[in-house]
């Protein structure tokens, strides 16, 4: 088995290295990351900038782009030949309910799968992050899994995993997206030379996080995985629109 590893927090980052080692001891792993931590860039393209590829001492990529800029130029041009897997991961921070909108691990994942792969984005969700390794050996065994279980067309799986060790984790849970109330403020300052400067403010709370939910599995000591679909037509509402705009 051939993988294609990547991230957003960036090529340097612990979470990559980790699942790089794990992930080694079932197949062979081309890393192809970004030169920078690129949290929060969701599924950006660089259209208006060339794009470098640059090999590294560690025998990884590094792009200076997007972590979707990652995954397209690793499977169409560094690549000598197509993966059989695109892993995205393990991210600094939990990817739960409406953060999968944001977030570029997600999006890496996505790449992936337009790009007819099966895919699997891999989170550590904790305030510290501290037990990669957890992470790191329950994606391993969903990816032993996954051999004999294909995923559909249209779908890749979110993987959260409590930050605790091994030991302590629970098991799986397969679930679905919680959601959290809006954000908070965002925050206002001065810089050194009295200009106005924003900052995003903390993540709202969490609104919906229920049993079933991803929110719910994590905060009860189980891994979290959700399979995400790419077609995000409101299937059950073209019937009514339809009705009220006169139309077929």
């Amino acid at each position: 088995m051939h993988i294609l590893l990547s991230n957003d927090d960036g090529v340097h980052a612990k979470g990559i290295a980790i699942l790089y080692q794990a992930l080694s001891q079932i197949a062979n792993v081309t890393v192809v990351g970004p030169d920078r931590n690129c949290s929060g860039a969701s599924s950006s393209l660089t259209l208006l900038n060339p794009l470098r590829a640059t090999p590294l001492d560690n025998g990884f990529i590094s792009v200076n782009g997007t972590p979707t800029d990652c995954v397209h130029l690793g499977v169409n041009q560094l690549l000598s030949e197509q993966p059989d897997l695109v892993v995205a991961g393990i991210n600094n921070g939990a990817n739960l309910g409406d953060d999968t909108l944001y977030s570029g691990t997600v999006a890496a994942a996505m790449e992936g799968r337009h790009l007819g792969l099966p895919a699997i984005a891999v989170s550590l969700c904790g305030k510290h992050e501290t037990h990669y390794e957890t992470a790191a050996a329950v994606a391993v065994n969903l990816i032993k899994q996954l051999q004999d279980h294909p995923l559909p067309r249209d779908q890749i799986l979110n993987l959260n995993v409590p930050d605790i060790p091994l030991s302590e984790l629970k098991g799986v849970k397969v679930t679905r997206l919680g959601a959290r109330h809006k954000a908070e403020t965002m925050t206002k300052q001065l810089d050194p030379w009295g200009r106005d400067v924003f900052w995003y403010g903390s993540l709202g709370s969490e609104s919906d996080a229920g049993e079933g939910t991803d929110f719910h599995a994590v905060n009860h000591g189980y891994a979290s995985i959700t399979p995400l679909q790419i077609d995000m037509t409101a299937h059950s509402s073209i019937a009514a629109m339809k009705t009220w705009l006169q139309v077929d």
